[in-house]
């Protein structure tokens, strides 16, 4: 398989072109994998949704998986996305406790209710292929087959290019083109709209929201996310027994909350490490089981932000419900800029374009929150990056369960340790965001594929798995 997994060229990948927003930063979905899970659940819908906005009636579909989707597919329920999508559920809609005899339904009658409404043939070990061949336009690649009465087929490829997000071959310039009041896409623009106009990065995108929506509309969103993630970590400290998946992982979250609990020594200096990691371990528990979380910016490293934000909440004086929606449009400012200049996929980037840039929106967000200045915040995300550089995907059976449970927590306390490293300096420093974001850029580029997202490299192949 030598010729299939050697590095792949550095081709005009498929990327998104179009105007980023907070939900492009922040969708809710289901567990384990927004780019594995999600995204082909979406393209999976796509499909459906063109099928049936054309008027087609195929007799059967087929679907096959490539690259990065195909070698951790199965570990991360990417067949069950797809499976999900074509049947018409959305990421955002499905009841994640439903989807068990949804699916199983599906598999013992060998069809699926196309797009929710026809009634097509799909016999999953036949019509759903897993091609470990890459393709050139992106490690996560899809295609669907429609196949029609008369014998004609209907193709259409997809690409899942991190967060969740998804592109096609031809409909991506078919989203409605907007304009955004302060258009960005380098830190440094950033910074130069903050001195004409005293905007910080938060300020910035909250502005560009109505380029979509109203002010108020827009804090409502980010209310909304805001609620989800903290659900999340309550479920997560409430769950107990075996992630599924076969590698026998137990729950931890529930047994160290109690703990924590039962020592009510909040003053403790420990308290505050203690507690962090605990809130990023609850949501990526609830993740690996295929709970409801939200893309920040991937489920991968869903754990992150959110448990820095309730480190806001618990251990900042003056905290607020204004400063955790700040939180979270300061987050989005500097998620886009990955997104825009680099990526958020495992797949390309390996865990340092996941929990590594997680790292680095906590890290900014925390900073804004907190008070500091635009050099700071900049500062902040620079350095929750910068020792994240190099950090690979090498998941355990293709599970996102180890090392990506812990991985959150160290991502969760080094961006509360990078935010309080800019808020003691002046903002001035040696290495620019947009530098360190091209250096991830090309550090994923230079990175074998075994180490991303393959499973074929480091703890995947190396520790024993029983």
């Amino acid at each position: 398989m030598d010729h299939l997994l050697g590095d792949l060229p550095a081709p005009a990948r498929a990327r998104s072109t179009r105007a980023l927003g907070l939900a492009d930063l922040f969708a809710v979905g289901i567990g384990p994998s927004s780019s594995h899970t999600v995204g082909p659940m979406r393209a999976a819908w796509r499909f459906a949704e063109f099928l049936a906005r054309s008027y087609l009636r195929p007799a059967r579909i087929e679907c096959t998986l490539f690259g990065s989707l195909a070698l951790t597919g199965r570990g991360h329920l990417s067949d069950v996305g797809v499976l999900l999508g074509l049947s018409g559920w959305t990421p955002d809609c499905v009841d994640p406790d439903e989807i068990a005899n949804i699916v199983a339904t599906i598999r013992r009658g060998k069809c699926l209710a196309l797009g929710g409404r026809q009634s097509v043939a799909f016999c999953e070990s036949s019509d759903l292929r897993f091609d470990p061949q890459f393709l050139p336009e992106h490690p996560n690649g899809l295609r669907f087959i429609a196949w029609l009465p008369d014998g004609t087929t209907i193709e259409k490829r997809y690409f899942s290019i991190g967060g969740g997000a998804v592109i096609g071959e031809a409909d991506e310039g078919a989203a409605r083109p907007v304009t955004l009041r302060f258009p960005f896409s380098s830190g440094a623009d950033l910074l130069e709209i903050g001195r004409r106009t005293g905007l910080g990065p938060g300020d910035i995108v909250r502005e560009n929201e109505s380029a979509w929506r109203s002010a108020e509309e827009s804090d409502a969103l980010a209310g909304h996310i805001l609620a989800v993630m903290d659900s999340c970590i309550d479920r997560g400290l409430r769950a107990e027994g075996l992630l599924p998946g076969g590698l026998r992982v137990p729950r931890r979250a529930g047994a160290i909350y109690k703990d924590l609990q039962r020592q009510k020594a909040i003053s403790d200096p420990a308290a505050a490490f203690e507690w962090t990691s605990l809130w990023a371990l609850a949501v990526n528990e609830e993740n690996a089981a295929g709970g409801r979380v939200v893309t920040a910016p991937t489920n991968g490293a869903a754990g992150v932000l959110p448990a820095v934000i309730r480190y806001y909440r618990h251990f900042i004086t003056g905290a607020d419900d204004r400063g955790a929606r700040y939180m979270l449009y300061t987050a989005a400012a500097i998620g886009m800029l990955y997104k825009m200049n680099a990526s958020i996929s495992a797949a390309e980037m390996g865990c340092q374009g996941e929990v590594g840039v997680a790292c680095s929106m906590a890290a900014a967000a925390l900073a804004a929150a907190m008070g500091g200045s635009n050099a700071q915040i900049e500062n902040a995300a620079e350095i929750g990056m910068e020792h994240n550089l190099g950090l690979t995907c090498d998941p355990i059976g293709g599970l996102v369960q180890i090392p990506c449970i812990e991985r959150n927590t160290m991502g969760a306390v080094k961006a509360i340790n990078a935010a309080y490293l800019a808020l003691r300096g002046n903002g001035a420093h040696h290495v620019s965001l947009d530098a360190v974001i091209e250096t991830m850029r090309q550090t994923g580029e230079d990175m074998k594929s075994q180490y991303k997202e393959t499973s074929l490299g480091g703890l995947a192949v190396n520790a024993a798995v029983c």
